[in-house]
């Protein structure tokens, strides 16, 4: 039996506490903050995405960074025992559009107190407002404090953490799984990252993910508040798609956001060209460009003699209007019998190709996730372990893996936690 340490009470933390503890192992989970979850808390809108209820190979088809590294993570602790475990421990779930898994209550507190009541049932020692400053390493007789360890020194051992408040708690191994930089006012530091790479691990750049983008159209901010439903949306980089979805999405004062934009913000920093990159909008992904043409068209004879502004209302949501007739370069006043075929189908091109032209993305304040972090090559993907320091476990938003909304970053939290918290010896 080992004395484990995990670092951070965030879904990946508390799931590696109670993985490590379910193994017999003596288990203290140290959390900054006042509360449990207190990022979880807010996931899904409140309502917590608690994962998805997809095939395993849907999963890894929805991961962004390195799926591979997931093999093993998911292989031993998947989205069905995740939702196999909650539901024992007295929190029931449901399956919504897209497969999302959200408690039945709807409150993501219920997720909460139900890994608090396991991680009790368990004895995990819990304690908050504890702070982690750094994690102590010993190499042979000499401690190593505040020094990187170099990646061929295979005699660096974890000795324990060192809090801020001076204190220094001893361990046989640490699970470090901080989280990133989103939602700072969470308490989200990124101080992982800085202990992490004392400890010699390289920290791939880390960018805000799952996030709003800005737009360089005026139309869109007119159109704030206006929500699209059943649309389609491709990412382009250079003129090349890097990424394709369906669902919803919204405009903003600053540009789009919803579901849809998100997942396509996590593809954005695969693109090095970032100042050739749009969004382009299908409205009408259900029809081919010819069914489209050949709608307007019926439209069109059905109200030869109204005026242009007039008729394609049936179309659009009523305050797309305006900025299609712009876009579309047909006088609102036009009548219908007077529009050529060459308008007819710039119109229908239009509406199968809405560009918007991505000026950037919102900052961590408003991103779900984090994207970059931790090397993935530098830990075991069997175990988390990390290949530079025995005994330091990594797990969660640390690590240099993402994925687009739908549940699925916070399977890799549960995954990776529960590995990181199995594999302990």
């Amino acid at each position: 039996m080992s004395h484990v340490i995990v670092a951070g009470g965030g879904a990946a933390g508390m799931m590696a506490a109670y993985a490590a503890a379910e193994c017999g192992h003596r288990v203290v989970l140290l959390e900054q903050n006042e509360k449990l979850g207190k990022k979880l808390f807010i996931t899904g809108k409140g309502r917590c995405n608690v994962t998805n209820a997809c095939e395993r190979e849907k999963l890894f088809e929805n991961m962004v960074s390195n799926p591979k590294f997931l093999f093993s993570a998911f292989s031993d602790f998947d989205n069905g025992q995740m939702m196999e475990l909650l539901q024992e421990a007295g929190c029931p779930l449901k399956v919504e559009r897209g497969e999302r898994v959200f408690p039945v209550s709807d409150h993501s507190s219920d997720v909460i107190a139900a890994l608090t009541r396991l991680l009790r049932q368990r004895g995990v020692d819990v304690r908050l407002r504890t702070r982690v400053r750094e994690v102590l390493v010993e190499r042979g007789e000499q401690e190593s404090n505040r020094t990187a360890v170099s990646q061929a020194d295979g005699k660096a051992k974890v000795k324990g953490v060192l809090l801020a408040d001076g204190q220094r708690l001893p361990a046989e191994a640490v699970v470090l799984a901080t989280g990133g930089l989103s939602y700072p006012t969470t308490g989200a530091t990124g101080d992982g990252y800085q202990m992490a790479g004392e400890l010699g691990h390289t920290i791939k750049a880390c960018s805000p993910a799952l996030t709003p983008m800005e737009t360089a159209e005026d139309w869109c901010a007119s159109l704030q508040g206006l929500s699209l439903k059943n649309v389609a949306l491709s990412m382009n980089c250079g003129g090349r798609r890097i990424w394709h979805g369906f669902g919803e999405m919204l405009f903003t004062h600053f540009g789009i956001s919803g579901p849809l934009v998100l997942s396509a913000s996590s593809y954005y920093g695969k693109c090095k060209d970032k100042d050739q990159v749009t969004a382009v909008v299908d409205l009408k992904p259900a029809l081919s460009a010819g069914q489209l043409d050949r709608r307007i068209l019926r439209d069109f004879e059905e109200n030869r003699n109204k005026q242009f502004k007039n008729v394609i209302g049936g179309l659009y949501p009523s305050r797309l209007v305006p900025v299609m007739i712009g876009l579309s370069g047909i006088d609102g006043e036009k009548k219908i019998h007077e529009i050529t075929r060459q308008e007819r189908e710039r119109l229908g091109s239009v509406t199968k190709n809405l560009t918007m032209h991505v000026l950037g993305l919102r900052d961590f304040s408003e991103a779900i996730i984090t994207q970059g972090g931790i090397k993935v090559k530098e830990v075991n993907p069997s175990t988390m372990e990390s290949r530079i320091v025995r005994g330091l476990y990594l797990a969660g938003e640390l690590l240099d893996l993402d994925a687009v909304t739908g549940g699925f970053n916070l399977q890799i939290a549960w995954s990776t936690g529960h590995l990181a918290g199995k594999s302990i010896p």
